[in-house]
């Protein structure tokens, strides 16, 4: 496959409303639509083909290794007119493949995503650790850029983005936004990390907390004064909490959840769920504030199951809500059909008898 002819196919793809594109050498390309994956109706690719394809990418990432000899390898690919795509090329059955997700022109601001009110009272906090969790492809990504678009549109900080690779690009406009890509700029979250805080960062966004190491630094710069943002693959608040406990050994652990409770200031756990008239989908929110109640829950590993009841209760007062209580708001507006909330709910039993009791 020629440049040209990748090019005009990634367009195609993105103007038919996919989500990512997938390329394996036997088989027709194939495109996520809504969720799902479906074939497009061209030839099946052969081995040639995706080693093409691989090298467009690479080319334009200005890699330097061997095509012949790569396993893996995660970078961006970026194209005119039409956006920017995050590319993980990798070998299977001895050939190569590639998967790209694709990443708007545009920075989307919370409105557009159909955010709940309270992360622009969220995104307005000073220091801290605000954490944005999920499964692959529920939209962490696109959250994490409405954060800094907020921040830049609307404070005079320096945001500093530490990312794997670098997918939505911010134009300077309050803020002062730098960002650096693993691999191209830096080698690793934690190196980047700890060279950050002499950066005079007021804000640091680390992509993933992927491991102890990358945990710890962040903890710490959090507890320094500066604002955090990051992600996590964890589904709610209490596993989120139980992922960042977990890193460290059990004897450091009582220690972990007393600093974990004095600096961390919202979690915010999201999935998708297609929308009921078949528009693209919708995103249902878990939305944690770090009140004082919710600092005793951290403290205490026997009390984390109480934090979802301090969620539901304090939505009117501070904003907080469950997956359940915006599952069952969007089911009020129509945006999601029934069987799509209940697939979706923490417990399918309690979601059905909650909507038929009112």
């Amino acid at each position: 496959m020629d440049l040209a002819t990748f090019n005009q196919f990634l367009g195609a793809a993105v103007n038919s409303g996919a989500s990512d594109i997938h390329f394996k050498a036997g088989v027709t390309p194939a495109v996520r639509v809504n969720g799902e994956l479906r074939p497009v109706r061209v030839p099946a690719l052969r081995p040639e083909d995706t080693m093409a394809i691989a090298r467009h990418i690479l080319t334009a990432a200005r890699w330097q290794g061997d095509a012949q000899k790569l396993q893996e390898v995660d970078t961006s690919y970026p194209l005119e007119n039409v956006g920017r795509f995050r590319a993980s090329v990798f070998r299977q059955m001895g050939h190569l493949a590639v998967i790209m997700r694709a990443i708007p022109a545009n920075v989307p601001t919370f409105d557009q995503l159909g955010l709940p009110a309270v992360v622009k009272k969220i995104a307005e906090e000073d220091r801290g650790l605000i954490l944005v969790t999920g499964v692959t492809g529920s939209g962490k990504t696109s959250t994490l850029a409405a954060f800094v678009n907020h921040m830049n549109q609307t404070t005079r900080r320096h945001i500093l983005t530490i990312e794997d690779p670098v997918e939505y690009i911010h134009q300077d406009n309050f803020a002062r936004v730098t960002q650096r890509e693993i691999g191209p700029d830096t080698h690793r979250f934690a190196s980047a990390q700890r060279s950050a805080l002499r950066q005079d960062p007021d804000v640091i966004l680390v992509g993933e907390m992927r491991d102890l190491e990358t945990i710890d630094i962040a903890l710490k710069a959090a507890e320094t004064g500066h604002l955090v943002l990051s992600t996590a693959h964890t589904i709610d608040a209490s596993r989120t909490i139980g992922r960042i406990v977990g890193a460290y050994p059990s004897d450091a652990q009582p220690g972990v959840r007393n600093r974990l409770s004095e600096t961390l200031k919202a979690t915010m756990s999201q999935r998708l769920l297609p929308r009921a008239d078949g528009r693209g989908r919708v995103v249902a929110a878990e939305i944690l504030i770090n009140t004082l109640s919710v600092q005793e829950c951290i403290r205490d590993a026997d009390r984390i199951s109480e934090i979802k009841d301090l969620l539901e209760k304090g939505h009117d007062v501070y904003g907080t809500q469950s997956f359940d209580q915006h599952l069952s708001w969007l089911l009020q507006q129509g945006a999601v059909t029934m069987e799509a909330a209940t697939e979706a709910a923490t417990n399918s039993a309690d979601f059905e008898r909650a909507v038929a009791l009112g």
